[in-house]
């Protein structure tokens, strides 16, 4: 017996954003986000900022600051809309887009270059060639996935999410095995790269990964009317004449994309964009897509900008900010299992 969907159901599917006092609070709580987020943004450029603010040198410093706030942009975009996008063509809202097992080939792909080269490995894999190849391998071992258990006549969207679980946790294996023939020294190396943090990115990176972010969050945004039906299931986006494994297929292939950009960039985020899908869809209250992206991004950016403000600026604790984030983002998935599903 299989586990019913946790999704929405058809009649909340369908449910767009009505007039009069729901519109009013929708805005309300966008304007809310956005101001929360500039704020955050300005407080990342001001902060400890020694030269008055408005004079040509407290302008220089914050351009030297302005390119962490264009990576968390990035990663913001890129986990919000993938999580959101995934969870719907899944027809559940309970799993994000890690378990296909992204972050767990990211894993080891930088424990097997620091166990092949030694610590010099974790310089081998920076740099943009080697950017542009993770991003690759990670697509393309998606999309293997995705054609593999998608396209034959018994293609089964469950048994494609059962066998990128396993997959994941095979990969997770051999790292583990690896990381255990490292020396001290080695793996106090590695430890720094296997956590999501902006540390990781290089800004010669963002030239590949804004483009990449931008087309394919663009090409989601215009299919949001789509995922709209293909929320509603299988069987009732075949009624109503969408193909639902094309669809399926090209909404993996962005989600897959957006998932590997954020991944390569700054590392493995795994509750980030459920933590902000969960609190998109409590804050927009309505399962339209036109309307849920946007307060997923503002929501991933508040969440990202204000968690690394707070414990860089205030606690002087950077390096357990993603720890933190990761914690919040497991409590309240375990709170959303025990609830199964309700919210």
């Amino acid at each position: 017996m299989t586990a019913p969907p946790t999704g929405p159901s058809p009649e909340r599917s369908s449910r767009t954003l009505p007039t009069g006092r729901a519109r009013r609070r929708y805005w309300i709580i966008v304007a809310v986000l956005a101001v929360l987020a500039v704020g955050f943004a300005f407080g990342q450029l001001a902060w400890d900022n020694p030269m008055p603010v408005g004079s040509d040198g407290f302008w220089r410093i914050a351009e030297l600051r302005a390119t962490n706030l264009v990576i968390m942009a990035v990663v913001a975009v890129c986990q919000a809309v993938a999580t959101v996008s995934f969870q719907t063509v899944t027809n559940n809202r309970i799993i994000t887009p890690s378990i296909m097992g992204f972050e767990a080939l990211y894993v080891t792909i930088q424990t097997t270059a620091v166990y092949l080269l030694g610590a010099a490995g974790v310089m081998a894999v920076q740099g943009v060639p080697q950017f542009l190849l993770q991003v690759t391998l990670m697509v393309g071992f998606a999309m293997l996935l995705y054609g593999w258990l998608l396209s034959g006549r018994y293609g089964n969207l469950q048994i494609m999410l059962l066998i990128g679980i396993i997959i994941g946790g095979g990969l997770a294996s051999v790292s583990t095995f690896m990381q255990r023939l490292l020396t001290p020294s080695e793996f106090d190396v590695l430890a720094a790269r296997l956590f999501g943090n902006i540390a990781n990115a290089d800004a010669s990176y963002l030239p590949i990964a804004v483009p990449l972010c931008l087309v394919a969050t663009a090409l989601l945004w215009m299919r949001s009317r789509r995922l709209n039906i293909v929320a509603l299931g299988r069987d009732a986006s075949v009624g109503l004449g969408l193909n639902h494994r094309r669809e399926t297929m090209r909404v993996l292939l962005l989600v897959s994309i957006l998932m590997a950009v954020s991944t390569a960039l700054i590392g493995p985020m795994t509750f980030l964009g459920f933590l902000v899908a969960t609190l998109a869809y409590q804050f927009a209250d309505t399962h339209d897509h036109r309307y849920v992206f946007p307060v997923a991004v503002l929501t991933c950016f508040v969440v990202l900008s204000g968690a690394y403000f707070v414990m860089r600026n205030i606690f002087y604790a950077n390096g357990v900010v993603s720890i933190i984030i990761e914690l919040v983002g497991g409590l309240v998935f375990l709170f959303v299992i025990l609830r199964k599903g309700r919210l």
